[in-house]
């Protein structure tokens, strides 16, 4: 296995003397789409900073950024949609830790790039942090590794509008369940539809991945954000007297059905953590990513932050 750059950071991409929207806008335009690509690809993530984007020219800005936005559907986190294809970034109570982790890598099917844009910075604290998730993959132990080797098992358990999590509803933006079937149908997922309404999803996923272009082999999982253990122990305790392991909103096992220890759960966990990088924010910054090289969380944070986030294929 290959040891990545421990000293890497995101490229900053900051403005010209005063800066403004129309600098940024004028610079993506010269740079053109497969630039873009290219830089992302080299840099795994860009940040532009100083160019003062507002609410209004985002959607301008975005559609040069991300070439197809995509809805966020089958997402597992709670989020406000706000504009076209444009959501809140995770509604998580801000005195906790968004541990580390590829949008919807436990999905057949991902984003290959997401946004992130600061409409109001955080009064303290609230950086994204970003890991490469080559290093991330090669900081854990071997015995970890090898457990996952055959892949991670996902289950949803998502209810029909009262519940725990989210309901089926929110999560594929539809209250049709033929729709529901039909996005299920090809993602060689299993289901079944509940008798109290709610619908119980199965899948079986790798536990890593390898970049399209560069062939690099990455961690590419959420398994310590869908076991009970990455919860903590107090909130594990009090989910496991509420409900069975088989009808928790979400949980995880390795590939055969074998629980995944919990000492694992916490490695990965920590492991993400302590290599990320913070990318701090100040109102009008953009973050874009590579949503394969690189896995992204939160930090904690006090006062108002609204961070909107958009992804596209």
């Amino acid at each position: 296995m290959t040891n990545p750059d421990t000293s890497w950071t995101p490229l900053d991409l900051k403005a010209e003397g005063a800066g403004d929207e129309d600098e940024l806008v004028a610079r993506l335009k010269e740079m053109g789409g497969d630039e873009l690509t290219r830089l992302l690809t080299q840099e795994k993530g860009l940040v532009f900073r100083g160019f003062g984007v507002t609410p209004e020219r985002l959607d301008e800005i975005l559609d040069l950024l991300l070439p197809n936005r995509l809805a966020y559907v089958h997402g597992n986190s709670p989020r406000t949609k706000v504009g076209s294809n444009v959501y809140t970034s995770t509604e998580y109570p801000q005195e906790f830790t968004i541990s580390m982790h590829n949008e919807m890598s436990y999905a057949h099917a991902w984003p290959a790039r997401l946004a992130f844009y600061c409409q109001i910075q955080p009064g303290g604290g609230g950086a994204t942090p970003v890991v490469d998730a080559a290093l991330w993959l090669n900081s854990l132990d071997d015995e970890v590794r090898e457990a996952f080797a055959d892949g991670v098992r996902y289950l949803q358990n998502l209810h029909d509008g009262y519940g725990l999590g989210k309901s089926w509803q929110d999560t594929f933006e539809t209250t049709d369940r033929k729709d529901v079937e039909a996005f299920l149908e090809p993602t060689g997922a299993q289901w079944e539809w509940k008798g109290d309404g709610g619908i119980r999803i199965t899948s079986l996923r790798p536990a890593t991945t390898r970049h399209p272009v560069t062939g690099t082999e990455v961690w590419f999982n959420q398994a310590d954000q869908w076991h009970p253990a990455g919860l903590g122990d107090d909130a594990a305790a009090a989910l496991a007297q509420l409900l069975p392991e088989n009808e928790l909103p979400q949980n995880v096992t390795l590939a055969d059905g074998s629980p995944i220890p919990a000492a694992y759960v916490a490695q990965i966990r920590d492991r993400g953590l302590e290599h990320a990088v913070n990318v701090d924010w100040r109102t009008g910054d953009l973050l874009l990513i590579d949503n394969v090289l690189l896995a992204h969380g939160r930090r904690p944070f006090t006062g108002d932050r609204r961070v909107l986030v958009a992804m596209s294929d």
